[in-house]
């Protein structure tokens, strides 16, 4: 990092190359991303809309700090080119790496970016995509940029990872209830947010300063007046009840199989009782006794698997807390018009 950066620090709100190198084991607390790779992110995440972007972070693992000094774009794949997105893709992040590498820019890999679309991230490809990084960088991180809410006067940009003992888990596939209950993991610790910190340089700070005009009423300051937040609340609620209806669904997995088990359970019984009866009538005939085990019909019914189920969960806690914001500032807007009607009468 260079020396004297302001850090600006924002609240916490996804085919490794063979260019990944491996980093340090230390606990990760906090992503510094230089100011142009900010710039970089908004710009093509901007752009692509209403497709998402996604792109490649590059930086130095520091201690107990991930610095971002650099990024770059992964190329937008056609429906046409599907047999061939994923050597493609590979073949020009080698050759950017090796770019870099040449003119002496930071070429170590430390996670990726991609935009979201109304803070909806929580997806298993995106978990796939972490278990992928993870072999090769523990600490790796990926920004997320969600355009739709940045349109309504906040950064949405948040940096996550996933949780340790999450991806030990995935790893051996142990992501029944039953598994999760003995490990402790519940929805909220699959994903960490790691704290944002956006680092600008003295010159960077004295250019914008020579270049900031007067103080005057612009059209971004009349925006923020705008008590209309109708559009905003009704995605968010059609999404939150579209997310409601995929746990419904999750949850009548789980109650068909604990009556699966239960069925089963019955046709056991009724089968030990039969075979019973049957030996003892064996027996009284002398004849020689029959097994008493499982037959081999009577398989273990395995257990639906929650990830999909956390998954959808940690899409309604983001949805709610997107409404309980929206709402507290079209509160705050309307207290505020209320005073100044007040005031001018």
């Amino acid at each position: 990092r260079r020396q004297g950066a302001e850090e600006v620090q924002l609240l916490p709100d996804h085919h490794c190359s063979a260019a990944c190198a491996p980093l340090t084991m230390a606990a990760l607390k906090a992503v510094v991303l230089d100011d142009k790779v900010a710039l970089k992110i908004l710009q093509h995440c901007n752009e692509a809309l209403p497709q998402l972007a996604t792109g490649q972070l590059l930086g130095l693992d520091v201690g107990q700090t991930l610095e971002v000094t650099d990024c770059f774009p992964f190329p937008a794949s056609g429906a046409a080119e599907d047999d061939l997105d994923e050597n493609t893709g590979t073949t020009y992040q080698l050759d950017m790496m090796r770019c870099l590498r040449e003119v002496n820019v930071d070429n170590n890999t430390v996670g990726w970016y991609q935009s979201a679309t109304m803070g909806t991230f929580q997806t298993a490809e995106l978990i796939e995509t972490f278990v992928n990084y993870h072999e090769n960088i523990k600490k790796c991180v990926c920004v997320v940029y969600d355009p739709q809410r940045s349109q309504r006067g906040s950064l949405a940009l948040r940096a996550i990872r996933l949780k340790d003992s999450f991806v030990e888990l995935y790893k051996q596939e142990k992501l029944s209830a039953k598994d999760l209950r003995e490990a402790n993991l519940s929805w909220r610790d699959v994903f960490v947010d790691v704290p944002v910190k956006i680092s600008s340089s003295p010159l960077t700070q004295a250019l914008i300063a020579e270049l900031q005009p007067a103080q005057a009423l612009t059209a971004a300051d009349l925006d923020r007046l705008d008590l209309s937040c109708q559009p905003f609340m009704e995605k968010n609620i059609q999404s939150l009840l579209e997310c409601v209806d995929d746990l419904i669904n999750e949850q009548q997995k789980v109650t068909m199989y604990h009556k699966n088990v239960a069925r089963q359970a019955q046709m056991m019984a009724a089968w030990l009782q039969k075979r019973k009866a049957e030996n003892q009538t064996r027996r009284a005939a002398g004849e020689e006794l029959l097994p008493e085990e499982d037959p081999s019909q009577f398989k273990p019914i395995p257990e639906p698997n929650l990830l999909d189920s956390y998954l959808v969960t940690s899409q309604i806690s983001t949805y709610c807390d997107q409404v309980n914001i929206a709402s507290t500032q079209s509160m705050e807007k309307l207290f505020l018009v209320e005073a100044l009607q007040k005031g001018l009468v």
